[in-house]
């Protein structure tokens, strides 16, 4: 695999090679789940952050766990609880005794200092805790006492979170869901996925992760691969259809896709949707479709990358009423209405 080295740009085809060689990695370990460790990936590279939800024992822990391996970067690990307080997360000031007898406040750094953070079972803390996150997630730094202190690029979260009928689990503030750039749902496997499961995991040898990068430059090089996706272009015209996309989730603008009275998704948004995705939404069909364009060898956006990133990118931007709740309408389906409108309504 040939990458570029030193200072130097990556190209787009540096950019898929690595991208498909972590990808072939991760699926040493993980059976299944093509998309969402596509996805997964997509977002990284996209610097953006990741929601998986999955009932327990679909392999939320182990995706990130083993791409923490094939990244080559530092990793911590927090499992949300209910009496999970914020300074375990961010870290605290603590008194320590000095050589010289004296005693001194010395801020002691939490697991958020790391490469990747994995939040697991994020919705098992209450919204003060799981908020730690928000300044981390949107600014790349930590406010403890009134001292600010950075982290280290590249930061990338990924938080499971498990179906909120579940026991013990606490709906995430819209302001901290708002933050992912994605969110993605893995599933139970089939039978032949299952299969291969019990095989890998219960035999004498466990599949080995080789990082894509060596320890010293992986920062490095993914800062990079980050900075190529960021040249991608994308036309006035994808900007505007993106636009277009995230104005139709909105109830009071759900007329903007067409003129006509008969648009497939207005019924369904004005029934059923309370606020629609924010600009943020906008934002993570932009990065995500530049990450796909790249993956397809191409340095611009097409209005398909705009489509096919479309659901993970705003579903869980969609705020619902009880109505909707009471017909088993979700997020999902308001976006699957909205991208058939738009893909109709546009010109040939």
């Amino acid at each position: 695999m040939s990458e570029a080295s030193g200072a130097e740009m990556p190209t787009v085809g540096d950019f898929a090679r690595v991208f498909r060689h972590i990808q072939a990695e991760i699926h040493k370990v993980i059976v299944g789940h093509e998309q969402a460790v596509e996805e997964l990936l997509m977002a990284l590279f996209a610097g953006g952050h990741v929601l998986i939800e999955g009932v327990p024992g679909t392999g939320k822990t182990t995706l990130v766990k083993t791409l923490g391996l094939a990244l080559n970067l530092s990793f911590n690990r927090i499992q949300f609880t209910v009496d999970l307080m914020p300074a375990d997360i961010t870290g605290t000031r603590v008194i320590l005794t000095g050589e010289d007898g004296r005693r001194d406040f010395q801020f002691q750094r939490g697991p958020v200092f790391c490469n990747i953070l994995l939040g697991d079972e994020i919705n098992r803390a209450t919204p003060k805790t799981q908020s730690a996150l928000l300044e981390a997630m949107a600014e790349l730094q930590v406010t403890v006492a009134a001292k600010t202190y950075p982290l280290e690029p590249p930061f990338f979260v990924m938080a499971t979170l498990n179906p909120i009928e579940m026991e013990g689990t606490y709906p995430l503030p819209e302001a901290q869901l708002d933050r992912f750039l994605f969110k993605v749902k893995l599933n139970y496997p089939d039978e032949e996925q299952l299969v291969r499961i019990i095989s890998t995991t219960t035999g004498p040898e466990e599949a080995g992760v080789e990082p894509a990068f060596p320890r010293d430059e992986s920062a490095m090089r993914i800062e990079s691969l980050k900075k190529l996706v960021r040249n991608v272009i994308a036309a006035p015209a994808i900007e505007r259809y993106a636009a277009r996309m995230v104005r139709a989730t909105q109830p009071a603008n759900s007329k903007f896709v067409s003129d006509s009275p008969k648009a497939v998704h207005e019924e369904t948004v004005n029934r059923y949707v309370m606020f629609g995705s924010s600009p943020r939404g906008a934002q993570a069909l932009i990065l995500g479709g530049k990450v796909r364009a790249l993956l397809d060898g191409r340095a611009n956006v097409a209005r398909e990358d705009i489509e096919a990133i479309a659901l993970s990118s705003l579903s869980h931007r969609i705020m619902l009423n009880y109505a909707a709740h009471s017909d088993g309408i979700d997020g999902a389906h308001i976006v699957e209405r909205v991208v058939r409108s738009i893909h109709s309504a546009r010109p040939a």
